[in-house]
This record gives structure tokens, C-alpha cells and sequence, in this order.
């Protein structure tokens, strides 16, 4: 049962994230939106790991992986989130940014680590003609930017790399250390990106609502959230959490609507139907 709850407290968060990040988004520029998120959440799963696994250590031989995994899983793919974010809607975003896990089956096969069937594939290429379709509809309703849903696919496709890379790495550390070590090693380099940002960003005048929404993204939807999944997965495996990631997807999905007044048009709810079949239907071969 506290599985089960862990796992829909963190798709939920991740879910109402979408949100959170897309406001605050309008007021704090997208670079420092994610530095601030990732240092605020970085710190408290360190905290965290140093409680649950005081004996957690980096080998010398884990300290470039998991840097490269910040850069990869971190850097990149969470600021692409936030801009492409910034530009699209959240409905759209929570649509495309579910394609992750197949992007990781699709790299996992070129890199000869997945032997996929032709369930498989042919959700990958459900997945992509909906990613389409939800892309179509944005353009020709004016509710999404299509260079937003562009970086949003390449930061899904960065977390699907994520997920792949980290594989060796999960034979040697806890599912909770390696979530946590990319972050801390990614914090430097998303402070330096932004700093031009931070030095120019008028703290006062921002208002308590961006700032409310950057506690949120920094508290729950990273250090709690990450916890409380790499639980989840740590007890029930990785393969059976798929149904907690449709869930984050329908709270994005809702979360943009009840805030923002997001209209789902029959492209996109076509689309949306299209890619979680795929995802099904690629994860579960």
C-alpha cells in the first residue's frame, strides 16, 4: 500500500509540475527557473540520501558517469523542458514529454542493449504519429509553438537516454543514488549557464506566486517526487510502474486545463490516445 502511494503522490507532483513550471515560466527566465529547481531539489535529495543510505560513496570510476548523466538527463533535457514548456502548452507538453520511455527503447536497441519485438516497434511508431498529430493540432489551433514541442521531444528523448545510460550504473548504486548524484552534479553547470540571468533578475519584483511555484518544482516535484519513484520502483520494479506514468500525464494534461484554460482539440486527443498506446504497447513487449 505505501508503494502504491508513493508512486501516485510522484506522478501527481510531476503531473501538477507542468503547471507550476509554465507559470512561473512567464515571469523567471527558463534558465534560472531550472537552476533554482534543481539546486533546491538537488540539496534536500542529498539530505535525504545522506538519512536513508548514510553509506552511499562515489568510486572514483562513478564520478564521470554520473556527470555525464547530469549534463545529459539534467541539464539538457530539463531546460529543454522548461523552454519548450514555456512556448507550448501543457497539454501538449505532457503528451510529447510521455514519449520518453520510448525514445530509451529505441536507443537501448541501437546501442544493442534491447532485442525489441514487433510490438515494440510498432509502438514506437504509434508514438510517433501521435507526437505528430498533438504537434498538428497545436500549429492549427495557435495554442502551442512547434519549435516548444521540438524541445520538449528532445528533452523527452534526453530522459529516455537517461534511463539507458544509468543502467550500469544501477548495478553498482541504489535507484535513489543515482537520481541523486546527476542532480548535484548538474547544479554547477545550470548555475553557470544562468548566472547572466540571476545577476539581472530583480528578486523583489517577481511576486509571490513564481516564487511559490519555484518551492513547488524545487521541493515536490524533484527531492519528494524522485524519492518517493525511486521507492516505487525499488520495490515493484521498473516495468510495472507504467500505469503511475499515465497517470502524470492526465494530471498535466487536466492541470492545463483547470489553469490555464487549455482546449483539447480532436487532433490532440487523438494524439494523446495514439501515444499512450504506443507507450503500452513498447513497454510492455
Amino acid at each position: 500500500m505505501a508503494t502504491e502511494v508513493s508512486l501516485i503522490l510522484a506522478a501527481t507532483f510531476w503531473g501538477l509540475n507542468f503547471a507550476a513550471t509554465k507559470y512561473a515560466a512567464s515571469t523567471i527566465s527558463p534558465l534560472v527557473l531550472v537552476a533554482l529547481r534543481f539546486a533546491i531539489g538537488g540539496l534536500l535529495l542529498l539530505f535525504v540520501l545522506r538519512i536513508l543510505e548514510p553509506k552511499s560513496r562515489l568510486g572514483r570510476g562513478d564520478i564521470l558517469p554520473m556527470a555525464a548523466l547530469g549534463c545529459l538527463g539534467v541539464a539538457t533535457a530539463q531546460t529543454g523542458f522548461t523552454f519548450g514548456l514555456s512556448l507550448s502548452s501543457a497539454g501538449s507538453t505532457g503528451l510529447i514529454f510521455a514519449t520518453a520511455p520510448v525514445w530509451g527503447l529505441v536507443l537501448g536497441a541501437v546501442l544493442g542493449l534491447e532485442r525489441p519485438t514487433w510490438k515494440g516497434m510498432f509502438g514506437v511508431g504509434l508514438s510517433i504519429v501521435g507526437v505528430a498529430l498533438v504537434v498538428l493540432d497545436g500549429l492549427t489551433s495557435g495554442h502551442a509553438s512547434f519549435v516548444g514541442d521540438l524541445l520538449v521531444l528532445l528533452a523527452a528523448f534526453c530522459v529516455g537516454a537517461y534511463a539507458v545510460f544509468s543502467m550500469p550504473l544501477l548495478e553498482r548504486h541504489t535507484p535513489l543514488a543515482v537520481a541523486t548524484y546527476p542532480i548535484l552534479f548538474g547544479i554547477p553547470f545550470l548555475l553557470l549557464l544562468s548566472s547572466p540571468q540571476l545577476l539581472r533578475l530583480e528578486w523583489g519584483s517577481v511576486g509571490a506566486g513564481p516564487w511559490a511555484a519555484v518551492a513547488y518544482a524545487g521541493v515536490f516535484a524533484t527531492a519528494l517526487a524522485f524519492s518517493a519513484w525511486q521507492r516505487g520502483i525499488s520495490h515493484i520494479g521498473a516495468n510495472r510502474v507504467l500505469v503511475y506514468q499515465y497517470l502524470i500525464t492526465i494530471v498535466a494534461v487536466t492541470s492545463g486545463i483547470v489553469f490555464f484554460g487549455e482546449t483539447l482539440g480532436i487532433n490532440m486527443i487523438a494524439g494523446g490516445i495514439v501515444i499512450l498506446l504506443g507507450i503500452y504497447l513498447a513497454r510492455r513487449q
